[in-house]
């Protein structure tokens, strides 16, 4: 077994763990360790029974322990894989829900999580700390960049490329061959069936850029 501590202590902290519990039902191969956050009044609390045990300072004395930042914002999440980095942190868990399918030559990068129910076909590309959420399905020859968030039951067609921190929202649909550009956010139930560009906002059936966003560079 290897051991595994996660960072965050929320609810996608939480659903991360349930991974962790269904794995392990059909083979003990994570040995969880407790939860990590930043927020010091939370440590030494308890989630689904395991302490907080500390933050990102823990890791330094424990650079053993693989660790899955369990952060569901893009650009959070990004800056806090950046500071365990800055500390030496090497070691990434990636974790894929049993009921997942997932088909021939697709690659997944450290640090994602794959969550239950989601379907990815084949000849794709998923970078690190990706999130693909319950019930999502990605078609063939899509790439997904690092620190892309995929919501719930979202629909990424063939061919479509995710740039890095990417997040799309719930029941949204990406449709064949579309670029999205990094860091932009798209709303829950939004139907992309044109390019966006990097560092917006789109909502809407069709989907329309609605805000420009702050560059990722500046969130620390």
């Amino acid at each position: 077994m290897q051991s595994i501590a996660i960072f965050g202590s929320s609810g996608f902290a939480r659903e991360t763990h349930q991974i962790i519990r269904d794995l392990n039902k059909l083979k003990n191969c994570w040995e969880f360790l407790g939860f990590l956050d930043d927020d010091e009044l939370k440590h030494g609390t308890l989630v689904h029974g395991f302490p907080v045990i500390g933050g990102a300072d823990w890791l330094r004395t424990n650079p053993e322990v693989n660790v899955l930042v369990a952060i569901g914002s893009p650009r959070v999440k990004r800056a806090v894989v950046k500071r365990l980095m800055d500390l030496g942190h090497e070691r990434f868990a990636t974790l894929i829900h049993p009921t997942a399918w997932i088909g021939d030559d697709v690659r997944i990068g450290h640090g994602t999580v794959i969550c239950a129910g989601v379907r990815i076909t084949c000849d794709i590309s998923i970078g690190s700390h990706v999130i693909v959420n319950l019930d999502a399905t990605i078609g063939h020859d899509s790439i997904i960049d690092d620190f892309a968030t995929i919501a719930p039951s979202a629909n990424i067609s063939g061919a479509v490329h995710l740039g890095s921190g990417v997040d799309i929202g719930t029941n949204a649909t990406v449709i064949q061959g579309i670029s999205i550009g990094e860091w932009s956010i798209i709303g829950a139930g939004a139907v992309v069936v044109r390019d966006i560009p990097r560092n917006v906002t789109a909502v809407g059936m069709p989907a329309k850029c609605i805000k420009e966003l702050e560059s990722a560079e500046n969130v620390h």
